[in-house]
């Protein structure tokens, strides 16, 4: 892994992971060796498509899907974007239907998405998560229609780490003949991405979120579908995003994937140990204080916690200034602390809606890191805690 500041302990790897120093050196080779076009029929662009095609047959291999069924994007968003909107308008023309399912608690690169096309007339159900944090199956089954032409659950949420019962849901749309997509962004370095073996259509991936580059994403496909590009141009990445292919964050994609699925078993036990002791000492030296997704399976290294009496912006904003990098569960848009859309969803009481944080570690998290910052969390709650009863 690259240095970094160790006076400081990030724990937001679930917003974003340093680059790798392997995928690095790999960009680096790629960009020296194959800064050209791809496209080209001489031998400097022959050469830049050699390094682009022996990445896609790495990513593919990792999926468990034909080459031509990996489609290299600009983003995990835009990845998102692409199974959803492009296969939404291809069913519509087609005159499939016009009906889509998601959960209420999909990123909003998915629930945006939505919106566009409810805008085109398309029709939306959101369907709700329990207690937890999960779809419940027979909620969606219930929701599925005969004009229902995509279906789109994530693997893993982004704010609670809540793992979704993804083969069982892929099963019942396939069932009833629904194109089903995840968004499987938070997922690969802690949990298998094999497409065939999730059952799944589709499936979006981000390489900044598993210690590859910003800029460069992927949707697989088990099988070639109808999809509407987005992006017109040259007709690249077998016609389903037009634009010169970025090679060099491609092959960076391409080797932090391939460390991400190596080391899972090794990261997972490492990590887990990690949270768990982060999230030990936090129910036992903090009151008033609730898990969200306990009891759910969850992704190894995130914790959602929300404390009372607290509001999570002026917390974030503490732990900041006391070296801590987290992120808060809800947004601040003018100036208006609005809670999250996840919290949200699982039905939690007022005084937890507010006091959300979520804490995300990653490969290079250090005990000592966790009990550090244990402790400035403890000192933050108690002082904003004390600043708040005298006002």
């Amino acid at each position: 892994m690259n240095s970094r500041d160790f006076s400081r302990i990030y724990l937001d790897y679930a917003a974003t992971t340093p680059l790798r120093a392997e995928a690095a050196d790999a960009m680096a080779v790629a960009h020296s060796e194959g800064a050209f076009n791809p496209s080209s029929l001489h031998a400097e662009g022959r050469r830049s498509r050699a390094i682009l095609d022996g990445a896609r047959d790495g990513v593919a291999r990792i999926l468990g899907v034909a080459r031509n069924n990996v489609t290299f994007t600009g983003s995990g968003t835009e990845a998102d974007n692409l199974a959803i909107v492009g296969t939404a308008r291809a069913a519509a023309r087609r005159g499939d239907g016009r009906h889509i399912v998601a959960s209420a608690i999909e990123h909003h690169a998915v629930l945006h998405s939505l919106d566009a096309l409810a805008e085109d007339g398309f029709e939306i159900t959101l369907i709700g998560v329990d207690e937890r944090g999960v779809v419940a199956c027979e909620a969606f089954d219930a929701a599925l229609r005969d004009d229902t032409v995509v279906a789109s659950i994530m693997y893993a949420n982004n704010e609670l780490g809540t793992i979704q019962p993804i083969e069982k849901l892929a099963a019942i749309a396939r069932e009833r003949g629904v194109f089903f997509h995840t968004d499987a962004i938070q997922a690969p370095v802690w949990l298998s991405v094999d497409v065939p073996g999730l059952g799944v259509d589709a499936l979006s991936l981000s390489a900044h979120k598993f210690y590859g580059p910003k800029g460069v994403g992927v949707l697989a496909v088990r099988d070639v579908v109808g999809m509407d590009p987005l992006v017109h141009g040259g007709g690249q990445e077998f016609g389903r995003r037009s634009g010169t292919e970025n090679v060099g964050g491609i092959a960076g994609l391409t080797r932090a994937l391939e460390l991400a699925d190596a080391e899972r078993p090794a990261t997972r036990e490492h990590v887990a140990a990690l949270r768990d002791r982060l999230e030990c000492g936090i129910l036992e030296s903090i009151s008033e204080v609730q898990v969200n997704g306990a009891g759910a399976p969850r992704l190894p290294n995130m914790l959602s916690a929300s404390f009372a009496g607290v509001a999570s912006d002026e917390l974030l904003l503490r732990l900041d200034l006391d070296g801590v990098a987290v992120s808060a569960g809800s947004a601040c848009t003018s100036g208006v602390l609005e809670p999250s859309h996840v919290i949200d969803a699982l039905g939690a009481a007022a005084q937890w809606k507010n006091g959300t944080i979520r804490f995300s570690l990653g490969i290079a998290t250090t005990q000592a890191e966790i009990d550090r910052a244990l402790e400035v969390v403890t000192r933050a709650i108690g002082d904003l805690r004390r600043v708040r009863a005298r006002s």
